[in-house]
């Protein structure tokens, strides 16, 4: 089933679900009841009541009878008048149709289920209730209307719909194993990062072992993009508004930007939500010759974006986070090359992960043009660039409309993890417009000027992000090279600390991170911590081992490896870091 015939499916499965909650629940309003990656969800208003896991089953028993009875969904156009008429008393539905109107819309579509239920929706739908597919609701949540915390906060229902059982089967079993991977319990668990009142919600504290993890994702993004030519620059947390009003980051993305007050001037600053504005300064710094570029800038600076607190989620949505953003200054003739290149480069920044990949090649919404920079001339251009690159690569990507930046088309990286799930992270956006609005220019072979391309690029995207996806990826066990702790020595009693101390000296000289555990507790339990702890080795340190100069081996997932000399077993996990096995 494609993509397209699957949301199908899981938009009338909401509307099926809305359609038993009014069997089941009198005076309900509704709000919206959208498909999602994953499934599907509506949001109902019930007054002061709220929802529990007794009327999810209850809910769920209607869906299956009204699927049963094979009602035909059809679609009907109405004025805004008669719309408006139609959804009386539904508060939430009259506010968007009349946000419709304030668009220049003229009619409106409504959805029926047979006799019993009808919705204000674009669709698209099935043609009859027995086509939705095997289905289940998940859990109830609460959601503010518009996502704003100053609207009235309603009941939401998560669900999800297959083609088939053992579809249905599969991710829920998929999901039980989610939960036990979940980022920010495994988080707390391993000591990774944490969240204080005091600091703010969607600002993460990394501790020591964290900020472990963190730094080897972003010195890999910064080896990789070093050798396809980039180089790294700073730049500053804050920016004067004008900054984003040429870049029309400000008309566009204002309200989600955190402002910043001068108790001396009078100037607008913001904290800054991107760094592709900042980048174009150092381009435009200095005169440019034809034969400077290609100009490659790589940054890791913190951004900061004014998310709704309602939809932070752990290291996955954030307020304070970085991207390993790169920006290319080129001309024509270089795109295919560093389109190339950071393809390649991403390439293998994945696999080291064991990560499969696809591209969602993102274009502009046609239907909403106005939505975006440039003219037609350019759009048309570059989104055909893209597509003929990746035809040409032969590269598994899909099209979507309407995922463009607002600036260009893009291609996004979507990463499966081991559970299966979709994750888009890497980005590699062609951008003609940037460059023409802050007038950045070259100097060509004839000495005419010329107004370069600009090529935005990541590879991880936001570290923070992509930490959340391997750590619920590899369940909090780390490769060696990257686990916060690589070694751990575990003494069997005090009169061994001397040697312990000795090995552990002789790991730091070859740089490997290590620690020792000299608590009171047994063996035993020693072992057990460190294999809570997720540590990829374990080195028991008895007398045998003092005497014969050894180490006893256990290697995480593979149990005991015996006795080894030190210096062999140095030389072996240094292999093993160094080429990132």
């Amino acid at each position: 089933m494609t993509n397209e015939k699957l949301d199908t499916m899981r938009h009338s499965a909401s509307h099926v679900m809305a359609a038993a909650v009014k069997a089941l629940f009198k005076d309900v309003k509704f709000a919206i009841g959208p498909t999602i990656a994953e499934g599907f969800y509506y949001d109902f208003d019930l007054g002061k009541n709220t929802f529990n896991e007794e009327d999810l089953a209850k809910i769920e028993a209607k869906m299956q009878e009204i699927v049963k009875a094979d009602l035909e969904i059809k679609r009907e156009e109405l004025s805004i008048k008669d719309a408006l008429a139609r959804v009386k008393g539904q508060t939430y539905k009259e506010e968007l149709i009349k946000d419709l109107e304030k668009e220049s819309e003229t009619k409106v579509s409504f959805y029926s289920i047979g006799d019993i239920f009808d919705d204000l929706c674009r669709g698209p739908h099935v043609k009859s209730t027995k086509e939705v597919g095997p289905f289940k609701l998940l859990r109830i949540s609460g959601a503010y209307w518009r996502g704003d915390e100053k609207n009235k906060m309603l009941q939401r229902i998560y669900g999800t719909a297959f083609e088939a059982q053992k579809e249905l089967d599969e991710y829920l079993k998929m999901l039980v194993e989610a939960e036990k991977r979940d980022h920010r319990k495994i988080g707390k668990e391993l000591d990774l990062f944490t969240f204080s009142d005091l600091v703010g919600p969607g600002l993460p504290l990394y501790t020591f072992r964290g900020a472990i993890v963190r730094n080897q994702i972003l010195n890999l993004s910064k080896e990789l993009r070093a050798k396809i030519g980039y180089q790294e620059v700073h730049t500053p947390q804050i920016n004067k508004a004008e900054l984003f009003k040429i870049s029309g980051h400000y008309d566009k993305f204002k309200e989600d930007m955190f402002r910043v007050i001068s108790n001396y001037t009078e100037e607008e600053f913001f904290l800054k939500p991107m760094n592709c504005p900042q980048h174009t300064q150092i381009f435009a710094a200095v005169p440019r010759s034809y034969k400077d570029l290609p100009i490659r800038i790589a940054d890791c600076a913190n951004l900061y974006r004014d998310e709704r607190p309602g939809e932070l989620s752990g290291l996955t949505r954030l307020r304070a986070f970085s991207q390993d953003d790169s920006h290319c200054f080129c001309r024509e003739d270089h795109i295919k090359d560093e389109f190339s290149n950071m393809l390649g480069a991403i390439e293998t920044f994945l696999k080291i992960f064991d990560l499969s990949y696809y591209i969602r090649l993102s274009l502009r919404d046609e239907a909403n043009k106005d939505k975006y920079l440039g003219d037609d001339k350019v759009w048309q251009k570059s989104q055909k660039f893209l597509e003929e690159l990746l035809r040409e690569k032969n590269l598994e990507y899909i099209r979507k409309e309407g995922e463009a930046a607002f600036y260009g088309p893009k291609m996004d990286i979507i990463a499966r993890d081991a559970l299966g799930r979709e994750w888009q992270i890497s980005t590699i956006q062609l951008d003609f417009n940037m460059p023409v609005r802050f007038k950045l220019e070259y100097t060509g072979a004839d000495g005419k000027k010329y107004t370069p391309i600009m090529i935005h690029g990541a590879l991880a995207g936001s570290p923070e992000r992509f930490m959340a996806l391997l750590i619920e990826h590899y369940a909090g066990a780390f490769p060696t090279w990257m686990a916060p702790v690589q070694v751990k020595i575990l003494p069997v009693s005090d009169k061994f600390i001397e040697y312990a101390l000795e090995v552990k000296n002789n790991l730091i000289d070859n740089n490997i991170r290590v620690e020792i555990d000299d608590s009171a507790e047994s063996l035993g339990k020693k072992i057990r911590a460190g294999e809570q702890e997720k540590v990829p080795y374990l080195l028991i340190i008895g007398e045998k081992e003092v005497n014969a100069k050894q180490v006893a081996v256990r290697q995480r997932g593979k149990g005991d490896l015996g006795p080894q000399d030190l210096a062999k077993f140095a030389v072996q996990i240094k292999d093993e870091i160094l080429n990132r096995k």
